[in-house]
């Protein structure tokens, strides 16, 4: 009996864990966001109504719009840089690990680190970005929404193609020498390996990089606001800027709640979906 008990209990942290720094503040967030909190000194039920608002806010829609095309823009350059550097780093031995290591050095760094580091970098006066653009007779002004956003990209794919590289690299370890050989003897060529051996035995190690850099790309907002604070204009406001702003700068609650839980929404349909094609994908490779 002991040890039919033993893996549920061993799971019981990890619940509780989930339950104080998840579910709990879930739940406080949904009570906020139909309630009115400025109507007197008690919460006042209004029910749909702030879900109503947000939805029919034209900030709310383009705050999305912008952290969707960030996402993208994030996706188009992460993962096919760390396919490549995954590709090209040596198969084993000292030097694969020096370079592991090397790598994983910006994995290291927090958030906010990050921001302030970038910040430096893009400063007109002792930056290195202006530098470096100056040298190659290009302008560089943070009041231009494409050099913002072109930083920005900068400054994510520095922190976390990395974390692409080591999946994919781990992924590529993975293949049995047996595929490699078969191909040598077919004759076939590096783009040909890629296509059909290396690729496809990288689909799961890719739907999951392409979900985590996904869901961090959605919810940036340390790094991002330390740089850009939202600017030039609103041009890097994001849906995270914007619910920051709502919930805890204008301190509007219910709105802010009801923006929380349409973001949570938002966020786990793409997980589920994801989810969805990761699961038939592992049951393929075990059949």
């Amino acid at each position: 009996m002991s040890r039919l008990l033993a893996p549920p209990a061993m799971l019981l942290p990890a619940l509780l864990v989930m339950l104080v720094s998840g579910i709990v503040p879930a739940a406080f967030v949904a009570y906020y966001s139909v309630h009115d909190t400025f109507a007197g000194n008690s919460f006042v039920w209004v029910g749909a109504d702030w879900y109503v608002s947000v939805l029919s806010s034209p900030e709310f829609w383009r705050a999305l719009a912008r952290s969707l095309g960030f996402a993208a823009l994030v996706l188009l350059i992460e993962i096919p840089l760390g396919i490549y550097i995954a590709l090209r780093l040596p198969p084993s031995g000292p030097v694969a690990s020096l370079l592991i290591v090397l790598l994983a050095i910006p994995l290291l760094a927090p958030l906010i680190v990050v921001g302030y580091l970038w910040k430096v970098m893009s400063a007109p006066a002792i930056g290195l970005l202006p530098a470096a653009a100056g040298l190659l007779g290009l302008g560089y002004d943070m009041n231009n929404p494409v050099v913002v956003w072109a930083t920005l990209l900068l400054m994510d794919a520095w922190h976390w193609t990395s974390l692409v590289v080591l999946l994919c690299y781990a992924g590529l370890r993975a293949i049995p020498v047996d595929y490699y050989r078969a191909a040598r003897i077919d004759g076939a060529g590096a783009w040909a390996v890629f296509r059909h051996i290396q690729l496809p035995r990288l689909r799961l190690v890719l739907l999951i990089a392409i979900l985590l850099r996904l869901m961090d790309s959605l919810m940036i907002y340390a790094e991002a606001y330390v740089v850009t604070r939202g600017g030039p204009g609103v041009s890097t406001t994001f849906l995270s800027h914007e619910l920051v702003q709502t919930a805890t700068v204008e301190f509007d609650l219910g709105q802010g709640g009801a923006m929380s839980i349409i973001y949570l929404a938002f966020v786990l349909a793409i997980s589920w979906a994801f989810f969805a094609l990761i699961v038939p994908g592992r049951r393929g490779e075990r059949a």
